[in-house]
């Protein structure tokens, strides 16, 4: 696989020079950073769809004194006060934890180290056409993930995310350029073409940056917080809710016409890659795409919005054990309830998305951006009917992004043999080649259990969690797995087989629950023998305190993170532990 130069072997030569002479350098350079190179699902499209990086209307900052901790969850997290519904605030800085369960911390690292790699994790933005008949926000009562109070506001939050990302000054610990913005993951939430447009354009600031997150009817809402059942949160009216006499929730005259308004984007000052999740893949997020009914139900005039206790708890417990990955019994449940729906405006918008349409519309031109064409995915992909490709992250640094998702059906995620025997040709060449390794996906190890066959390749077996993550570990040249779909900081320590030196597992919080993170990684080169893993969660631009009156574009995407850490059945361990924070990850070198 050919080597291509990047910016970052530049800051390696930087870091010789005396401190002046780098903070210029790596000012100068961040605009250029991250020029990506799709390799595509075979490797031999080395510079296929790359085109250089389109930034000079979003000018990046200067690059700061090393390190640095504004914008950044070292310098202050969003942290509750009071009770009932509880104001958002600012709160004390998560510190940096050195962890060496792989690798011994040697004293003088931080003298020695030069920057290798520096990129931004996304995961799990769940985009959420709030409005789309196919919706299940009836099982709230029996998971909290059906429905959530703060989701009519997440492109709002998504763009300040965007934001936070264009602020910031290069990486936090070594002051590289960061060289670009991975998802890893669940961008959409209902697998709608809608979603998927919004999505893009919030990324690439396509089409101005000009985004509506309404479907159906242009003028009104027309979803679950103006049905008056008392289960949703209504901000606009007076009725006495579940959320409003339960949990104390806000009455916000004009929130849902705020909700459904334009939002604009600048799109991301930096190239971006894109994984796909089971979210972006399945309608629902678990059922088996390609069912007539539910692309029929999707675009149609019918919308469920309760549903009676009893019912609701057999189809989620069956959605649990994947006892319906064709979805049979939701469709005979839609078909029982037709009589109990309420009328909406039909929108062909909210279409599912096949995976062909998936991989056009990333390589669609009007939504390069700051590029590569396709964030990753070339015509190979679409030639070869696969979602999975390696790109170069920088010089020595092989980025592999993977496709978990199970066409089967299922909210949990497997691999085919055919990718994962592709994998482990670009391990073995990234060995040869002497390349460092970073692995993304959507699914952690513990979420890969699904082992449905895929309708188009039934002979071919499915592989779980444990089985990449031994193939990880016999390989010496993989530092990291980075994933998201758990919605948690969850840092795991992988020993290596064969003399392998082991990897990191890093899995990431998502951006539509709270805590709603991000993660900056950086990779450095410890001149012992050693590498220095550095993670940093960072937050979106927006204030963490809010006022009910502002419902701009920056007032909803903070209102946007105070609900969600009020969102009945939120759960409070999805920051994780300060070992899964901010970390140094340290392992001996390959």
């Amino acid at each position: 696989m050919p080597r291509t130069r990047s910016v970052t072997a530049v800051t390696k030569v930087a870091a010789h020079f005396d401190r002046r002479t780098f903070l210029a350098a790596t000012g100068a350079l961040t605009l250029s950073a991250g020029i990506g190179y799709a390799l595509g699902p075979g490797g031999p499209e080395a510079a296929a769809g790359t085109v250089p990086v389109q930034a000079l209307s979003r000018k990046a900052p200067a690059a700061p004194l090393a390190p640095y901790t504004r914008g950044t969850t070292l310098a202050t997290v969003a942290t509750p006060h009071g009770s009932g519904y509880r104001r958002l605030g600012d709160g004390p800085a998560w510190q940096r934890v050195v962890r060496s369960e792989l690798a011994g911390a040697r004293s003088g690292r931080e003298g020695r180290r030069t920057a290798l790699a520096a990129f931004v994790q996304f995961t799990d933005l769940h985009l959420v056409d709030v409005q789309h008949p196919l919706r299940y926000e009836y099982l709230r009562s029996q998971t909290a993930s059906a429905w959530r109070p703060q989701e009519a506001l997440s492109v709002a939050g998504a763009v300040s995310l965007v934001e936070r990302v264009n602020a910031l000054r290069g990486a936090p610990v070594t002051a590289a350029p960061l060289g670009f913005v991975m998802t890893t993951g669940d961008n959409t939430d209902n697998n709608a073409r809608s979603e998927l447009d919004w999505f893009l354009v919030t990324m690439s600031g396509s089409r101005g940056g000009r985004i509506t997150p309404n479907t159906g009817d242009a003028r009104h809402y027309e979803g679950v917080q103006n049905s008056g059942l008392k289960l949703y949160w209504h901000p606009d009216a007076a009725l006495r809710d579940a959320d409003k006499q339960d949990h104390h929730f806000p009455r916000i005259e004009g929130f849902l016409a705020a909700a459904i308004s334009e939002v604009r984007s600048p799109g991301l000052n930096l190239p971006w890659y894109s994984t796909v999740g089971n979210h972006d893949a399945l309608p629902g997020g678990c059922y088996a795409p390609g069912d007539g009914f539910f692309a029929e139900f999707a675009v149609g005039g019918r919308k469920l919005m309760d549903l009676p206790a009893s019912a609701g708890k057999a189809i989620w417990d069956n959605v649990k054990k994947g006892g319906d990955p064709k979805g049979t019994a939701f469709k005979e449940l839609l078909r029982a309830q037709a009589r109990h729906m309420r009328a909406v405006t039909p929108d062909e918008s909210r279409a599912p998305f096949t995976p062909a349409e998936y991989l056009a519309a990333h390589l669609d031109p009007a939504h390069t951006g700051p590029g590569p064409v396709g964030h990753g995915y070339t015509h190979a992909n679409v030639a070869a009917a696969t979602q999975y490709y390696t790109f170069r992250v920088a010089d020595g640094v092989l980025g592999i992004s993977l496709d978990t998702t199970d066409p089967g059906g299922h909210y949990e995620g497997s691999l085919g043999t055919a990718q994962l025997n592709w994998l482990v040709r670009q391990l073995k060449t990234a060995e040869r080649n002497g390349d460092h390794v970073i692995v993304f996906s959507h699914h952690t190890s513990k979420t890969m259990r699904n082992l449905n066959k895929d309708p188009g390749r039934r002979t071919e077996k499915r592989h779980d969690g444990k089985e990449l993550a031994a193939v990880l570990a016999a390989h010496r040249t993989v530092l990291a797995w980075v994933n998201g779909h758990s919605h948690k900081n969850d840092i795991t320590a992988h020993t290596g087989t064969g003399g392998a030196p082991g990897f990191w597992e890093i899995s990431t919080a998502s951006h539509v629950d709270f805590p709603q993170l991000a993660r900056i990684i950086e990779i450095a080169d410890n001149h012992d023998g050693t590498l220095s893993l550095f993670t940093t969660l960072i937050e979106s631009s927006a204030p963490h305190r809010t006022d009910f009156t502002d419902l701009t574009q920056t007032g909803l995407a903070a209102l946007y993170r105070e609900l969600s850490f009020n969102a009945p059945g939120s759960r409070s361990t999805l920051s994780g532990t300060a070992g899964d924070r901010n970390v140094e990850l340290i392992l001996k070198k390959g």
